[in-house]
């Protein structure tokens, strides 16, 4: 079973336009994401979908993969929907641009878990959480799932509500925002209208599940360092100097 993964790559960004070009010790940050995926043991191939000419200019200039997709997009799943049209790849894993730390492990695990389970059309990550800060932090996305690890709901707020004396359980997740599709299920959720809890939590998984289908969340000791601003990339090449020394 062959799997590919696409990096959707949007040159526009309110807070940091340009952002997949950004330099990280003197090397493009969709570069290193690519660089990234390709380690991963169970990828086949790696795409980035753009809609940039410079981007896919610079992605080919490196002898890596670059398909030009629509500027219409409303998402960037709905960018590797576009491109996953053109691979026969069974499995594809949406990651994201802005990740240049990614661990390829985390990609592995999740392609394992669609290759030997066949019941879900979906699957992503949550890591518990704790600390008070990431609970009441709404840009941290909270995910509750139900015994067989499937999700129930995706919120920024702090969700489950804890009564007092049951605070010590592990009841608390985030939501790591890495998701691998079964192929045949990404014109299915292009073709699904955004949802009414998904545009009230600004959250595009909250589509999949409202329609009716299956999210397996698998719990990971991964911590997601992404680039949202100029800032953080100073963040994730102090993070690189520690951990070459």
């Amino acid at each position: 079973m062959k799997a590919s993964v696409i990096i959707p790559a949007r040159y526009e960004s309110t807070r940091f336009p340009g952002k997949p070009l950004a330099k990280i010790k003197n090397k493009e940050m969709i570069i290193h994401v690519v660089e990234r995926a390709l380690s991963a043991k169970e990828v086949d191939e790696v795409v980035v979908a753009t809609d940039s000419v410079e981007i896919e200019e610079i992605v080919k200039r490196n002898g890596y993969r670059a398909v030009i997709t629509s500027k219409a997009h409303k998402s960037g799943t709905d960018r590797v929907a576009e491109a996953a049209q053109k691979s026969d790849s069974e499995i594809i894993v949406n990651l994201q641009g802005d990740e240049p730390l990614i661990d390829p492990a985390i990609i592995d695990s999740s392609i394992i878990e669609m290759k030997k389970n066949g019941n879900f059309p979906v699957c992503s990550f949550k890591k518990l959480i704790t600390n008070e800060d990431e609970m009441n932090d709404p840009n941290v996305v909270k995910v509750v799932t139900d015994k067989n690890d499937y999700a129930l709901y995706f919120s920024r707020y702090p969700i489950p509500y804890v009564k007092e004396k049951m605070s010590k359980r592990r009841l608390h997740f985030k939501h790591i925002g890495i998701y691998t599709f079964r192929r045949e299920f990404l014109p299915i959720f292009s073709s699904l209208q955004p949802s009414p809890l998904e545009m009230s939590e600004s959250l595009e998984q909250l589509r999949i599940i409202e329609n009716g289908y299956k999210i397996k969340v698998i719990e990971t000791e991964y911590e997601s360092l992404s680039v949202d601003t100029p800032e953080d990339l100073t963040t994730i090449e102090r993070f690189i100097d520690k951990n070459e020394n």
